[in-house]
């Protein structure tokens, strides 16, 4: 171009447009992150249940929403400041749920296991399971792995047999397992074998003394025969609701013997032995959170203990914060809370997620697990005197499978706060309790309750251009970008 057209061309108001316009072109063709840093590409996904089953765990299209005077409330995320990692969400895989299951037809039963195990799609990705060793109350009957008549003892542990769990549970496990390698397994016992007992039953009574160094054994034996079976348990809590002796079975254990145990016999033998398993105390109430500190104020068992178990059928999830500010080094983990049958999606979903998925998460926990994973339509199988009320986050009847409040409460957490996910700051609201994470993808995730009475419209600051959406009151939303 000669000196003439380039001054008609700068001279040109509209090629000048032109030109700027060709300009950011090339800076986007030769700079890809020019594009990547417009917050106007931002692109949030956004999963909703409403309380009045308008929404059930469902993918919704953001909207702009009008606002039409007056303030909103903002909701950001600080991922300068970062908290504890996050293990996983799901459910108990009790011996009644996998009896259940596993009577299903083939084909439904992997459809209904692909559902609650894999990520993609509209399947919910539960990452964490918990099982019992042995029977628990929602077992079909009561067992452990080393059941002798009256007066006999195995303190060799010849007697020990996994056969009791070779019918459903393995086989399910087996096939979780195969769905997602990765899944973490916590096993609880209910009960020591009869014959260690202070009393004759499987209701109540403690382990005696003279008995720790075969209940060392037993659990020993346990890791290494699930282990051979295919089945990695990543951690065991000791016992139970070591407080509660009225179960069937139950056991009642106190903080110093927990102590004791640890001490002297099973932290030295997983050691002994290379066992990774996990030694997690307590697994009862948050009202008693002097349990937890008291085993581990004693250094020698603290050495073995990777951290405190919580239920919350007495005591405020604010309670656990205790336990972390006295062992700052050890975890919190979340073990159990029920839904009574039969169930009330408006209660149920707001009283979890914000006492379990928030609450639980904000305060400090690495987990988060419902109590439990199915029932038939019945709420059985149980053992004689075990719970006649607890709604499975499935009723299973059959091959047909009903989605209930647990479900959708697990769900909202377990798909994409994936295991390896760090909780991050987020803005503390009272109207709208909240969570946040960055996951091992780099993705955000916020959890989000309104938990007022009435609609609430919020800005929701994901990259420089915040959206402003709505949430019925009682409803949840999980937003992901």
């Amino acid at each position: 171009m000669n000196t003439k057209g380039i001054n008609m061309f700068k001279n040109s108001k509209k090629n000048f447009l032109f030109l700027t316009l060709l300009a950011t072109l090339v800076s986007c063709a030769t700079n890809p992150d020019a594009k990547k840093n417009d917050s106007t590409t931002t692109t949030v996904e956004f999963w909703l249940t409403n309380p009045d089953k308008s929404a059930l765990f469902q993918s919704q299209n953001i909207s702009q929403t009008t606002v039409v005077g007056g303030e909103v409330s903002i909701l950001e995320v600080d991922e300068t400041k970062t908290f504890q990692s996050i293990d996983g969400f799901g459910c108990a895989l009790t011996g009644g749920s996998a009896i259940l299951i596993n009577q299903m037809g083939s084909a439904e039963k992997e459809a209904l296991l692909k559902e609650l195990f894999a990520t993609d799609g509209k399947n919910i990705g539960i990452s964490y399971l918990r099982i019992s060793v042995g029977a628990s109350d929602l077992s079909d009957r009561v067992f452990t792995y080393d059941d002798l008549p009256y007066g006999q003892s195995d303190t060799a542990m010849t007697q020990f047999s996994l056969e009791p769990e070779q019918k459903d549970l393995i086989p399910v496990l087996k096939q979780i397992l195969a769905i997602n390698p990765n899944i973490k397994i916590l096993g609880s016992p209910w009960t020591a074998p009869v014959w260690m007992k202070t009393k004759n039953s499987s209701i109540g009574g403690s382990l005696k003394p003279q008995y720790y160094a075969a209940y060392t054994k037993y659990f020993v034996k346990y890791i290494q025969g699930m282990k051979a079976a295919g089945i990695p348990i990543d951690a065991i809590t000791i016992q139970n609701e070591p407080l509660h002796g009225g179960n069937n079975p139950s056991m009642i254990m106190t903080a110093t013997e927990q102590a004791d145990f640890i001490k002297n016999n099973l932290g030295p033998e997983f050691k002994a032995n290379n066992i990774e398993t996990k030694i997690i105390i307590y697994d009862h109430n948050a009202d008693r959170t002097d349990y937890p500190i008291a085993v581990m104020n004693d250094p020698d068992a603290k050495k073995y203990v990777a951290g405190s178990a919580f239920h919350l059928y007495g005591g405020t999830i604010d309670d656990l914060a205790k336990v972390k500010t006295a062992h700052p080094d050890k975890d919190l983990y979340f073990t159990e809370m029920w839904v009574g049958a039969p169930g009330d999606l408006a209660k149920d979903l707001s009283w979890h997620v914000k006492n379990l998925i928030i609450g639980g998460m904000r305060n400090w926990c690495r987990n988060e697990i419902e109590w439990n994973l199915a029932s038939d339509p019945n709420q059985n199988p149980h053992t004689d005197g075990g719970c006649t009320e607890c709604l499975g986050a499935i009723t299973i009847d059959g091959n047909t499978v009903t989605r209930n409040p647990a479900y959708y409460i697990i769900a909202h957490a377990s798909k994409f706060v994936r295991p390896g996910s760090v909780r991050i700051g987020s803005t503390s609201s009272t109207t709208l309790p909240n969570v946040a994470f960055k996951t091992p993808d780099g993705k955000k995730v916020m959890i989000v309750l309104n938990d007022s009475g009435s609609l609430q419209i919020f800005k929701l600051s994901a990259g420089n251009n915040p959206l402003t959406l709505t949430l019925k009151a009682g409803a949840v939303g999980t937003f992901i970008w």
